[in-house]
């Protein structure tokens, strides 16, 4: 190990070790953020979109390191400027653009219609009713079930029952 002679180590100075972190926060402590000029905060309401994500940044940072310090000391321009940035109707809290309800109205009439045009289309091609549906199938279904003495409680094979049983459709022809 290097051992430093006496006469070297008395001339050298004594200041005490200082972590990072003291260090960081001494210097946050003492950093005076200084006042953002008004050409750079002037009309930032309708600059503020066109302005690149860098320089938004930046804008964001100077005026985050102000209010960081006391709000007495912030211009008005200044607190106007960072209220506008976090509340201002931009980004996601914009306006819609106008047309833009028309537009979404027209687009769903579109699916409606095409999904019309899609329905009556399979109607048209589609095959007939089944065989199952017709009048004289279901009569006969209705026989066969008191025949197999199908729910004789309170059903088609009970004694005193009314009603029309598996009918459901129309006699054919009508």
């Amino acid at each position: 190990m290097f051992r430093t002679p006496a006469l070297l180590r008395s001339a050298l100075p004594t200041t005490p070790r200082v972590s990072a972190a003291a260090a960081a926060a001494r210097f946050q402590q003492t950093r005076q953020a200084h006042a953002i000029s008004n050409p750079t905060l002037a009309n930032i309401e309708k600059r503020w979109e066109a302005m690149p994500p860098q320089e938004q940044a930046e804008l964001w940072m100077a005026l985050r390191d102000r209010m960081s310090a006391d709000w007495n000391e912030l211009t008005l321009q200044e607190k106007k400027a960072a209220y506008w940035i976090a509340f201002g109707p931009h980004g996601p809290r914009a306006q819609p653009p106008p047309g833009e309800g028309t537009k979404i109205f027209m687009y769903v009439m579109l699916g409606v219609g095409a999904s019309g045009v899609i329905f009556g289309a399979l109607r048209y091609f589609a095959r007939g009713n089944p065989p199952t549906m017709t009048k004289e199938y279901q009569e006969a279904s209705n026989e066969y079930l008191k025949e197999q003495k199908v729910e004789p409680i309170t059903g088609l094979s009970s004694e005193n029952y009314i009603g029309p049983g598996m009918v459901q459709s129309k006699p054919e022809g009508k």
